[in-house]
């Protein structure tokens, strides 16, 4: 299942599985569409199978547990695409009853709604800023918005810009975009992710949308 979810092969290298959560979180972000969308639920729930997904296929260890797992239960090591990977779906750890596969290690049935919520955030996040730091838009280990960074948010909206300002006062209309602006933030030891958390949700969707182009120009629209 995690192979399709992330449309990778079996034989994927650990490069590729990493590029492949990028494109398919970025894809399905929750929030790439408000608040109140009917889409959301959907959106939040593929969003987590990702990061379960990648969770087990980033760590060569875990993966080869799962492919182990998943050949003992029968599962068939096919390519990705072969197969609906809803009618592969691994089963879910429940209250175990003379033992049984720990599918729980995998984040498979192991969080409540809260637990999660913040594992995929953290997830997310920090490839988040993997990806910014690779576009020019964060710097250094604690990924520091850079000017450019600004610029781009200060782009985005009103909203946004209104965002910004008042989260400094006094700065001038002039520096919203300039590096002025964004040694006021790293003074305050905001990474780039903390601030988009804090954004308005329309400028989050504009922003991660942005991402999308920039990293993904020829796979998502």
């Amino acid at each position: 299942m995690s192979n399709k979810i992330l449309e990778v092969s079996p034989s994927a290298t650990q490069q590729q599985i990493r590029d492949a959560y990028k494109k398919q979180a970025l894809k399905s972000h929750p929030d790439r569409v408000p608040s109140d969308s009917p889409e959301r639920p959907a959106r939040t729930k593929t969003f987590q199978k990702i990061n379960d997904a990648y969770y087990t296929l980033s760590d060569p260890s875990r993966r080869r547990e799962y492919d182990s797992a998943r050949s003992y239960h029968g599962f068939p090591n096919t390519s990705a695409g072969d197969s609906d990977p809803e009618e592969e779906e691994i089963p879910r750890q429940h209250a175990p009853s003379g033992g049984g596969f720990p599918w729980s290690a995998f984040g498979f049935g192991a969080k409540n709604a809260k637990e999660e919520e913040k594992f995929t955030d953290e997830q997310f996040g920090s490839v988040f800023e993997e990806m910014l730091r690779d576009e020019g838009l964060a710097e250094g280990q604690e990924a520091k918005p850079t000017g450019k960074f600004w610029s781009l948010v200060g782009g985005l909206s009103g909203g946004a810009m209104g965002f910004i300002v008042a989260n400094f006062p006094g700065a001038l209309a002039g520096a919203v975009a300039g590096n002025r602006l964004g040694a006021v933030r790293d003074a305050r030891g905001k990474s780039v992710y903390s601030v988009f958390q804090e954004l308005p949700q329309g400028d989050k969707a504009k922003l991660l949308s942005e991402l999308a182009a920039k990293v993904f120009a020829h796979a998502i629209s």
